[in-house]
């Protein structure tokens, strides 16, 4: 039984629900509880912050809800993605990421040029 931890601001689209159950085999994905998802959803700007101590309920809730070998998906402010990325190697999680194609289209609409984005999950990748 393979598990997954949710470390992400978004909701998942249906096409990464779809894609974690069948090609990972995940039996179940965790989300952060409400405080813990605003610590990684809202990181501190402060230029002192020190990931170790900020991040230190999230790494406890990892250790408490992961078994080595279960999965973590990573997203969000880099300093925070980056740390929780080693953390997770370090207790044997594997760290993903979800690479996702990217549709830009331009118009003008009354006078105005506009830009329209879509993005389209594809797969999931390892960190590395």
């Amino acid at each position: 039984m393979k598990k997954m931890v949710l470390l992400f601001s978004h909701k998942l689209t249906a096409s990464q629900k779809e894609d974690i159950e069948n090609s990972l085999r995940v039996t179940e994905i965790i989300s952060l509880p409400p405080k813990l998802q605003t610590l990684w959803s809202q990181v501190p700007t402060d230029r002192d912050l020190i990931f170790v101590d900020y991040m230190s309920d999230i790494e406890k809730f990892l250790i408490d809800n992961l078994d080595s070998g279960d999965f973590v998906l990573i997203q969000g402010d880099f300093g925070a993605t980056y740390y929780m990325v080693n953390s997770s190697k370090m207790q044997g999680y594997i760290p993903l990421y979800s690479v996702n194609k990217r549709i830009a289209k331009e118009f003008i609409e009354d006078g105005i040029v506009k830009k329209y984005s879509e993005f389209k999950h594809e797969f999931f990748r390892e960190y590395e």
